[in-house]
């Protein structure tokens, strides 16, 4: 059974300002990349069983798994990647966004990227990939809401 730590902070809104917050603590963006990895192994533990091609997100550079359950009132998402930076990226995605309401995914912005300077910082392939991984988010949310 894969546990779900998320979410940590009580609304999207409040995952967003505790990121914006603990970013600004940086002062570079060697120190904000490390931070990136550290969060990325705060993941919880994901199931070698699902590591296979259905659950692959299709539109990342690195190999990504991520594992949606749950329905419109509570969204759970487990995900992991074989790039240190990218589970990162995934970390604070799933910050935001696991163990939400379906409605309040959708009614969530991912504000953080641009307010925490990460926009300007991810390779395209990395940009790519979470817009991927958010817009796979998304596309869960609107399907549970039908």
């Amino acid at each position: 059974m894969v546990t779900h730590i998320f979410p940590l902070e009580p609304t999207p809104e409040a995952a967003q300002a505790a990121i914006r917050d603990e970013f600004a603590f940086f002062g570079d963006w060697s120190e904000r990349y490390q931070y990136l990895i550290d969060l990325g192994r705060k993941l919880p533990e994901f199931p070698d069983a699902w590591k296979v091609e259905e659950n692959r997100l299709l539109g990342c550079q690195s190999m990504v798994w991520i594992v949606p359950s749950g329905d419109a009132d509570r969204l759970d998402f487990a995900a992991v990647s074989d790039s240190a930076i990218v589970s990162g990226l995934i970390y604070l995605a799933l910050r935001v966004y696991s163990g939400r309401s379906a409605r309040q995914i959708l009614d969530t912005d991912a504000d953080y990227i641009a307010a925490i300077g990460l926009a300007k910082h991810l390779s395209p392939t990395r940009s790519n990939g979470l817009a991927a991984l958010l817009a796979y988010i998304r596309e869960r949310a609107q399907r549970a809401l039908q």
